[in-house]
């Protein structure tokens, strides 16, 4: 009876400690930082390139640099400013991009593999040069990753934390308790996750959980809540949350969050058609908009909308008033919540119903400025916010002395039409040229 007792004394102790951030495995690494998991894999520039002429936008929100020089040495940014300013050595090599835009490097915080052959390389052509897939296996993308294969940064999560029956099993890890919560954390953070993802059907005890035993790694968690209610989630220790549709609980009635929280828990399936009537109902003019946007501010919530992959273009037969209405009112909030001052960060979702391959990037960016966001607040987003959000701001997301050398060049003003995303003419990652442009 003693030594019954005193096991359970000892694992009720293991599962305190767990919730308290404190691993038991002195094999598990200590703290460390945040990086790509081929940082080693990627080219590193030996040149010395100066790029002359070009509009520079820095990523900070700031007004751009007109006919500005950006002075490369290695993989390093060295100089930024006027072309005047700037003092070019006689053996750099010249790019003369008058009449471009000058950008960092588009960072994506929701990108999906879908086990789509080339799908990173075909992102990075577009100007994407760091991605974060938040849900799926590491070893699903050696593929992406074999020698002469260009490929983006890869932030990786590993297989997001849900709780059977899980949505999608292929992506998944099923966590059951406290003890495989700390387990799994700790597992891929070893095998190299830059952030973790908890699914929506983890509740907030066990969300805490995992929030805590990241926490003492330095690696930040993001969930897709959307029957978990958001503001309770927060509280539980979430650094971001994926997908505008993870409020839906926080905005409408709770009787009416409850129905909808049942019906999904009855089967997956219903998120499909049932999102859309519940952010059909909702008052976007409402106290409880400001309320959600205000708690987000307070704890410094980094929220990825991903319009994309819920819009809704209605044709002639096909006119769904309940997709039109809630998708209208996804947009509205997205747009609300930059306005009132959260830390929205962009994301791709990568495969989205009304973009080419390869294009859901530019498609958001074009989607957040229909939703009434300026494009310059979508820029910040797409580049230095994101970089906050992937904690790796020190050396990513701007255009600044010292920075390494992620840059996009392209043919017109986004600052004027979001479109021009679009027109990409050069893609540099790491000091080195992955898209050396029309020859």
């Amino acid at each position: 009876m003693f030594i019954r007792q005193t096991f359970a004394y000892y694992a009720f102790v293991l599962v305190l400690l767990s919730c308290n951030g404190v691993s038991q495995d002195s094999n598990v690494p200590q703290r460390q930082s945040v990086t790509e998991v081929n940082a080693k894999e990627i080219a590193v520039g030996k040149s010395t390139i100066a790029i002359t002429g070009a509009t520079v936008i820095d990523g900070n929100g700031g007004p751009p640099l007109s006919n500005g020089c950006v002075l490369i040495r290695g993989n390093i940014i060295e100089a930024v400013g006027i072309i005047d300013a700037v003092t070019i050595p006689k053996d750099a090599e010249r790019v003369d991009a008058s009449g471009l835009t000058l950008m960092p490097g588009l960072m994506d915080a929701h990108f999906h593999l879908d086990r789509i052959k080339g799908l990173p390389a075909l992102f990075l052509q577009h100007g994407v040069t760091s991605v974060r897939d938040p849900g799926a296996w590491i070893e699903a993308y050696e593929n992406e990753r074999k020698p002469g294969k260009a490929a983006p940064r890869l932030f990786l999560c590993g297989p997001h934390l849900d709780m059977p029956p899980p949505a999608y099993p292929y992506d998944a890890y099923i966590v059951r308790d406290s003890i495989e919560a700390v387990y799994a954390v700790n597992k891929q953070i070893q095998e190299g996750a830059a952030a973790i993802k908890v699914y929506f059907r983890m509740p907030p005890d066990l969300i805490r959980i995992v929030c805590n035993t990241a926490r003492e790694k330095g690696i930040p968690v993001t969930a897709h809540l959307e029957i978990t209610e958001a503001m309770e989630a927060i509280e539980a220790g979430l650094d971001g949350v994926e997908h505008i549709t993870s409020f839906g609980l926080t905005l409408i009635p709770r009787r009416e969050a409850e129905k909808y929280r049942q019906s999904v828990l009855s089967g997956n399936d219903f998120r499909k058609h049932g999102r859309y009537e519940l952010w059909a109902k909702i008052d976007m003019q409402g106290n409880k908009v400001d309320s959600l946007a205000k708690f987000l501010m307070k704890k410094g919530t980094f929220v990825t909308p991903t319009l994309g992959p819920f819009e809704y273009r209605p044709e002639k037969n096909d006119h769904d008033t309940a997709k039109l209405s809630g998708f209208t009112n996804m947009k509205v909030l997205t747009a609300r919540l930059q306005k009132l001052g959260v830390r929205m960060v962009l994301g791709s979702h990568s495969m989205i119903p009304y973009a080419e391959e390869g294009w859901a990037y530019q498609r958001e960016m074009e989607l957040w400025v229909e939703s009434g966001v300026d494009p310059s607040d979508v820029i910040v987003a797409s580049t230095m916010q994101n970089a906050r959000y992937f904690r790796v701001d020190d050396r990513l997301g701007s255009i600044e002395k010292g920075k390494i050398a992620d840059l996009i060049l392209i043919k017109g003003n986004p600052l004027q039409d979001i479109s021009t995303m679009r027109n990409i003419e050069k893609v540099m990652l790491n000091g080195v040229w992955v898209h050396p442009g029309r020859k």
